[in-house]
């Protein structure tokens, strides 16, 4: 997911030429392995959330769930996805910087989001931090700088990567509630397989 329009057709491409799901149907494993991260909530937003495997899965927990991605392919499939489910999702195609981030819900979910550099980082964790409602949480899950050369997700450079110090500059003054750096063994469609490093963040949001 980008903060401009500029990469919109080389992500609607991937899509686009891809039979099936490119990450997969099922979600992050941070979503599934830890129910303690979204109790309580009620809604969520899913940011650059791809083809929707994270956005369904919350609404078949019982969520209201608004989600969107820059790639028309992508919101369709989510809406497909979310049929097959038997569960509805508000599914948008939108860039980053046309979401309306004054919009607040319980709960964030940002997965993968890294095809930013740092120019444009402090603007995205700020949007991030403003869609959460007070109370509410974020998640964030993503790749650490040891992730490159892999050959296993993510983009091929350092600077694009989340670090420990980068997080807890950015929500520091949140409730940090899970912070964790690890190596994984994970299959997420065709595009992430391997062992990859990666990081979560959970923060909540002070009333």
């Amino acid at each position: 997911m980008a903060l401009t329009g500029s990469v919109s057709p080389m992500w609607e491409d991937r899509y686009k030429n891809h039979d099936d799901y490119l990450f997969g149907r099922e979600p992050a494993h941070i979503l599934r392995e830890n129910p303690w991260a979204r109790a309580g909530a009620t809604s969520a937003l899913c940011v650059g959330d791809g083809e929707g495997r994270n956005a369904v899965f919350l609404a078949t927990c019982g969520f209201e769930v608004s989600s969107f991605d820059i790639s028309p392919t992508a919101a369709q499939r989510s809406r497909a996805l979310a049929v097959s489910e038997d569960v509805s999702i508000d599914a948008y195609v939108s860039d980053w910087a046309d979401w309306d981030f004054s919009r607040q819900f319980d709960l964030v979910v940002a997965i993968f989001v890294q095809f930013t550099g740092p120019d444009q980082r402090p603007g995205q964790f700020a949007d991030l931090r403003k869609a959460t409602a007070p109370g509410g949480r974020l998640i964030l899950h993503g790749f650490t700088p040891e992730q490159v050369g892999r050959g296993t997700g993510g983009p091929p450079v350092a600077e694009n990567m989340y670090t420990r110090e980068m997080l807890v500059e950015a929500f520091g003054d949140w409730n940090i509630l899970r912070l964790a750096s690890y190596e994984r063994e994970q299959t997420s469609g065709t595009a992430h397989v391997g062992n990859a490093a990666l990081i979560d963040l959970v923060a909540e949001r002070p009333l």
